[in-house]
């Protein structure tokens, strides 16, 4: 857990990019910050996005009113959705297939300042996740023998507090505080393929390109400005020993050990409304020493740059570096390519990936990995996504009786 301050900006999507980039894109709204897809206020007004489904749930459409109305009238937007990943895979060290289901309860209470550019939201979220299998989809990667995460959020941690904060806009939207339970993922190296929910399921393609040992949700602080109109930046600190299945212990762990991760970013991008579609950005991370965790002190680099071009492809290029830490991977640098087939609906990614595992966090000299990530999103219902995936996985580092792997996979997401 970290208990973070974290920053976010104003923005306001231009009329084709409502339309355009489904779940990798939001939102009709003035958004509130520059996080991600993850991200509360973001992810409500996605799902509220008009898509082009194959079919309508026409019966559902008086609760859709009736949550549209409830936070027009009052600020109060709430959502549940609920979503299932499973893998299996050709070969392993271990098991070779995992399943789990992630249950979230979430929302913004606008309370202050509606309407102008110094709003102020109270914003949570409560989370479920629980394995089918014994071992969960997040510890598959492993039990592969690959260095990485499948569906990173998908544990068998059960009941979890991923976010209660405060959102305050200052200078007119130009500078946002966030104080509460953060998740600081939803801020850091973001850009428009990042959420696990939405897009890939392989960490490699996520924060960091899995190079930065970001904290559980938790305690924390950060600050984030529109240094211009093209012009941003981020920081934050948050504390590295945190735990969202015990909040009560973050207040203990942040104030008593003082072992925790900061990072600053900075990036640009062609307007405020396309912050994580037409990006480039630098991120710089420190994490302290975390001496019960064996865990030495450490730092590091990435790199981000995406384009949303023609308003259906967003090519990236990511890259990342460190030192220690703690991290998954020492260096690595993914590419791809996400494809909307039409404003709201099936979207489509594949992305290319070369790792380096972390010495200081597994062993020296483990092969280099390579992954390749295909997925096609297909909008069943305005409210339900189904994703087959597919990926091929060269040298995994720690199963040496394979110098490659296919995983063969599928996500479901019900949103209400």
């Amino acid at each position: 857990m970290a208990f973070l301050l974290g920053v976010g900006l104003p923005l306001t999507p231009s009329r084709a990019y409502t339309q355009g980039m489904d779940e990798a894109q939001d939102t009709a709204r003035v958004r509130p910050s520059l996080g991600g897809p993850n991200q509360v206020d973001n992810q409500l007004e996605e799902d509220a996005l008009l898509k082009e489904p194959l079919f309508s749930f026409t019966f559902l459409q008086g609760w859709s009113d009736f949550k549209a109305n409830l936070r027009e009238s009052s600020g109060f937007g709430f959502s549940l959705d609920y979503t299932s990943l499973y893998f299996s895979g050709t070969q392993s060290v271990g098991t070779n297939e995992a399943g789990s289901g992630n249950l979230r309860v979430f929302g913004s209470w606008e309370l202050v300042g509606r309407g102008s550019g110094n709003t102020g939201a109270f914003v949570w979220k409560v989370e479920h996740r629980h394995g089918y299998t014994d071992v969960p989809v997040s510890g598959l990667g492993f039990e592969l023998g690959y260095v990485g995460l499948q569906g990173a959020p998908f544990s068998d941690a059960r009941f979890l507090l991923t976010n209660l904060y405060w959102r305050q806009a200052l200078a007119e939207g130009r500078l946002v505080l966030l104080a509460g339970w953060v998740d600081a993922t939803d801020y850091l190296d973001i850009y428009g393929l990042v959420s696990p929910w939405l897009h890939f399921s392989n960490f490699a393609f996520s924060t960091g390109s899995a190079t930065i040992p970001a904290p559980n949700q938790g305690l924390g602080f950060a600050a984030g400005v529109w240094a211009s109109d093209q012009v941003y930046v981020i920081g934050g600190l948050a504390d590295s020993n945190s735990d969202p299945a015990r909040p009560g212990d973050g207040f203990d762990s942040f104030f008593s050990q003082h072992e925790f991760f900061k990072h600053v970013e900075v990036g640009w991008t062609t307007s405020k409304d396309r912050a994580y579609l037409d990006n480039v950005h630098v991120t710089f991370w420190h994490a302290d020493e975390r001496v019960e965790a064996s865990v030495p002190d450490g730092w590091g680099i990435t790199f981000s740059g995406t384009r949303f071009v023609e308003d259906r492809w967003l090519p990236f290029l990511r890259g990342g570096y460190a030192k220690d830490g703690g991290s998954l991977l020492e260096a690595s640098v993914s590419t791809g390519v996400g494809y909307l087939t039409a404003p709201g609906a099936h979207l489509v990614g594949f992305g290319l990936n070369w790792g380096k595992p972390n010495e200081s966090t597994f062993a020296p000299d483990l092969d280099d990995q390579f992954g390749v990530e295909a997925f096609l999103r297909i909008q069943v219902a305005s409210q339900l996504a189904i994703t087959p995936d597919i990926q091929f996985l060269l040298n995994p580092a720690l199963n040496p009786d394979a110098s490659s792997l296919w995983l063969f996979g599928a996500r479901g997401r019900l949103v209400l």
